[in-house]
């Protein structure tokens, strides 16, 4: 099968580079495993959140000036270059169906599972999202889990916002529907829930919790509701008699789980193709261009293109393999920028930043990939497999993978 061009992985990196190709009428396809870290996503994106060192950053564009010359942002010439990729991002967004509010200008604050306000630069309309946490929004909440759900902590949320100045009641309601489910404690978990959440039972949940938030405010409820679309949990928040807005919870993610979902569509939409379940296990080259790849489930039928753009993630995904003897790139033996000895690659205190990850495949300045210190001429490299970010200690994760998406289709729309 012959395509313009084909891109490996389908997580947030790869699905925003192939929609911008595909938008453009080339012939795409995305050869992804099917789970990626938007399975784990908070609801919320973050640009640059932090400084490295933990202090937190108001104004990312300003922050990106202070970050090494290794760093993707720095490499794609700093605000000045990362700020129009990123234009994009919200018109992409909506047209899948993805509400979000925030600014690449001023980070607001996300609420985490663990209630540790976080910044973020954007946040799902339905999701908690601050400004100012000076200036809470609420005098009283009311804290509303569902009975048996193991993945929300009321009581850490409650202690954050208490330490704020806000008073919270904490409540726990069910269902029939949900407490039928709950056949064991370990069997209650988001994706459960969020499969039986139909209408009728979205409205009789909403009865419930309408029932015990007393005085409250506005209430804070796990984010467990809407797989496919939204529908459920703005059916949810239409029926509660106040407020309501959703926390991430620990686990797999509905909210994350449903944006690839809407991307994935949006994407076949403009006519791509989406190899689900998939992944390539071999390139063919031909001196320092790559002709074409090898799946598991394809076999020798190959996928052959003009271009190809490595998005597979780093270790989580498995797009980067760590053995005693080292880090690899393990499908095309791509060049890896890592510490060579074993014990560099980590810092004995599991709190302070890791040096591993900022491991990464090694590029030339546009992004093309490294293959025993040559370019390969016809391969560029987006998101968390490149080197030179640590998107937890930094709060970049997400800023990274749409820049640098945008980045490599853009260099392929030039060329």
């Amino acid at each position: 099968m012959k395509f313009d061009t084909v891109i490996i992985g389908g997580g947030l990196s790869g699905l925003t580079a192939a929609i911008v190709l595909a938008s453009q009428r080339r012939r795409t396809a995305v050869v992804t495993a099917g789970q990626s870290s938007l399975h784990f996503c908070s609801g919320s994106f973050e640009l640059l959140g932090t400084d490295g060192a933990g202090k937190a950053v108001d104004a990312p564009f300003e922050a990106m000036s202070s970050l090494p010359p290794s760093h993707p942002y720095s490499r794609l010439g700093g605000a000045a270059g990362v700020a129009p990729l990123l234009e994009r991002v919200g018109p992409m967004f909506e047209e899948a169906g993805i509400a979000v509010t925030g600014s690449a200008t001023k980070n607001h604050w996300r609420l985490s599972p663990v209630g540790v306000f976080k910044p973020a630069w954007l946040t799902l309309d339905e999701m908690v999202s601050l400004s100012d946490l000076s200036a809470m929004p609420w005098r009283k909440v009311a804290i509303v889990n569902i009975k048996g759900y193991l993945d929300f902590f009321p009581r850490f949320l409650a202690v954050a916002l208490e330490k704020r100045g806000v008073r919270v009641a904490m409540e726990a309601v069910t269902v029939k529907a949900l407490a039928d489910q709950r056949v064991s404690s370990t069997e209650l978990r988001a994706a459960n829930i969020a499969r039986l959440l139909t209408d009728d039972v979205v409205d009789a949940l909403a009865r419930e919790v309408n029932a015990v938030v007393g005085d409250a405010e506005a209430v804070l409820f796990p984010a467990v509701a809407g797989f496919e679309n939204a529908s459920a949990a703005e059916r949810l928040r239409s029926a509660v008699g106040r407020p309501l807005q959703f926390v991430s919870t620990l686990g797999l993610s509905v909210p994350g789980i449903r944006m690839e979902k809407q991307l994935t569509r949006r994407l076949q939409q403009l006519g791509a193709s989406v190899l689900h379940g998939d992944r390539v296990s071999r390139g063919f080259f031909t001196g320092d261009r790559l002709d074409a790849v090898e799946t598991v489930n394809l076999g020798a039928d190959r996928l052959e293109a003009d271009n190809f753009i490595l998005a597979s993630g780093s270790f989580f995904s498995h797009g980067l393999t760590a053995l005693s003897d080292g880090v690899s790139e393990p499908v095309f033996g791509l060049d890896v920028e890592a510490a060579g000895r074993r014990a560099d690659w980590f810092d004995k205190d599991l709190f302070r930043p890791q040096p591993f990850m900022k491991f990464g495949v090694a590029t030339d300045a546009g992004f093309r990939a490294l293959r025993g210190g040559r370019p390969v001429e016809n391969m560029r490299v987006a998101g968390a497999i490149l080197s030179g970010a640590d998107s937890v200690a930094e709060g970049s994760g997400a800023g990274v993978a749409l820049a640098t998406a945008m980045a490599a289709a853009n260099a392929i729309l030039k060329d």
